[in-house]
C-alpha cells in the first residue's frame, strides 16, 4: 500500500511511498483520503505530519497518465477532495519535504499549516510545460506568496530552491538534511506543549479567516480547467509529448 499511517501519542504520521518520486495517482489519492478521514475522526490526535517515502521527493506531483481527457474529471475530484479535507482537518498539519516537491505534490504540501524542507529540496508547479495548469495553486498562491510570485511559478513553471521558497514565504523553514528531523522534533515539541483543545479552536479560526473565498475560487478554477482548458488541442499534445519523452509541438489552440 503506498500510504502508511502511524500514530504515536498525540501525533499521526502519514507517508506517501510510491518509489521513486512518490508521484500520486488516483488510487494513492483515494488511500490518502481514507487516511485523512480516519485522522479527522481521532480526538486524541493533535498533529499530523505528512511526508514522502525515501529521500528523493516529497512528491513529484500527479501522475501525468491521469491527465488524459477521459481521466481528468475524476482526477480533479479526487485530488481536490484530498486537499479540501487536509485544509479543514482539526489537527495542526506539517509537511516534511526532502527532495522534489512538484505540481500536485506542492499543492498538497501547501495545504499544510507548516512546511519544513531540507536545503537541497526544490519546488515548482511545472504543469504549464505539459499544457495545463495547477488549479489549486491558481486559486490560492496569489494569497500565499503574492500575485507576481504566483504568476512566475505558474506561468513559467520554473524551479525554486528551498532557500528561494522560504524567502517568498512559500515554506516556513529550511534546514540541512541531517538536521531536518531534529527541526521537526523542535516544532512538534513547541506544538505539543500547547493545549490540544486551544490549538484546535485557534486553528479553526485561523483557517476559516485565511481561506475566506478560497473554496469558491477553487471551484471556479476547476470549472475553467474542465470547460476551457481541457477542450484545447494543446492539452492532449502536452500530455502525449511528456509520455513519449519528446518536445511538444504546440498548435496554440
Amino acid at each position: 500500500m503506498p500510504v502508511f499511517a502511524e500514530k504515536r501519542d498525540r501525533l499521526i504520521s502519514i507517508t506517501l511511498d510510491r518509489p521513486p518520486l512518490n508521484v500520486v495517482n488516483i488510487a494513492l489519492l483515494r488511500e490518502l483520503d481514507e487516511a485523512l478521514t480516519s485522522c479527522a475522526q481521532d480526538p486524541g490526535a493533535d498533529i499530523l505530519v505528512l511526508k514522502g517515502g525515501g529521500g528523493r521527493a516529497f512528491s513529484g506531483g500527479v501522475d501525468v497518465k491521469d491527465h488524459t481527457k477521459d481521466k481528468v474529471p475524476e482526477m480533479l475530484e479526487v485530488v481536490h477532495g484530498v486537499m479540501r479535507k487536509l485544509l479543514v482537518l482539526p489537527q495542526v498539519t506539517v509537511a516534511l519535504v526532502r527532495g522534489s516537491c512538484l505540481g500536485g505534490g506542492l499543492e498538497l504540501a501547501s495545504c499544510c499549516d507548516f512546511i519544513l524542507a531540507s536545503e537541497e529540496s526544490s519546488f515548482a508547479t511545472p504543469e504549464i510545460h505539459v499544457g495545463c495548469y495547477p488549479p489549486l495553486a491558481l486559486a490560492r498562491f496569489s494569497a500565499l506568496i503574492g500575485y507576481h510570485r504566483a504568476a512566475e511559478m505558474i506561468l513559467t513553471g520554473r524551479t525554486f530552491s528551498a532557500q528561494e521558497a522560504a524567502r517568498i514565504g512559500l515554506i516556513n523553514q529550511v534546514l540541512p538534511s541531517d538536521k531536518l528531523d531534529r527541526g521537526l522534533e523542535t516544532l512538534l515539541g513547541e506544538l505539543l506543549g500547547k493545549s490540544g483543545a486551544v490549538l484546535r479552536v485557534t486553528l479553526k479560526g485561523l483557517r476559516e479567516l485565511s481561506l475566506t473565498g478560497f473554496f469558491e475560487a477553487l471551484r471556479r478554477s476547476e470549472e475553467i480547467y474542465l470547460r476551457e482548458l481541457l477542450p484545447t488541442e494543446d492539452v492532449e499534445e502536452g500530455v502525449q509529448a511528456f509520455l513519449t519523452k519528446r518536445k511538444p509541438r504546440w498548435v496554440h489552440r
